[in-house]
């Protein structure tokens, strides 16, 4: 899969920016309530890396099923509102990608991350770390469907 990186930082002029930059579009009480923010609009995440793992030795084809599985098994962590955040590390690293899970503890990640067959196959190993970011983050998947015209998983 090829990606291209675009200019996409919103303009001045544009619809985007006005939206972002709305006067009187402050501090939400109601809007940080729903997303479980704290005073700085934030909350804690677990972010995992994904890291090649002991048993890459697979054939093209199992490889590639098991890549399938793996993107499947990403998509139905989003829907469960569970996983906010995925993508791969667009280099060949040990590092492959990270998740960002909407969960209070490492070990709600974890068996979330055992769900997956590239886990369980020992393809990809990963590293989960406690993350305090955004408490918009729950937003990012519902909005991406909005631009999303074809899905990585099919």
């Amino acid at each position: 899969m090829q990606y291209e990186k675009k200019d996409t930082a919103p303009q001045a002029n544009s619809d985007l920016y006005q939206l972002i930059n709305t006067p009187g579009a402050e501090y939400d009480s109601s809007l940080a309530a729903r997303l479980g923010a704290d005073e700085y609009g934030m909350q804690q995440y677990v972010m995992a890396f994904l890291k090649r793992g002991p048993n890459r030795d697979q054939d093209s084809a199992t490889a590639a099923r098991l890549q399938q599985a793996h993107l499947q098994n990403i998509m139905r962590m989003a829907e469960s509102g569970k996983l906010v955040l995925a993508g791969p590390f667009m280099d060949t690293g040990a590092v492959r990608g990270i998740y960002i899970f909407n969960v209070k503890t490492v070990e709600e990640a974890r068996a979330l991350t055992e769900t997956d067959p590239a886990i369980q196959a020992g393809r990809l190993v990963m590293d989960l770390h406690p993350w305090y970011g955004s408490a918009v983050m729950p937003l990012i998947n519902p909005l991406h469907k909005r631009l999303e015209k074809t899905s990585v998983a099919e």
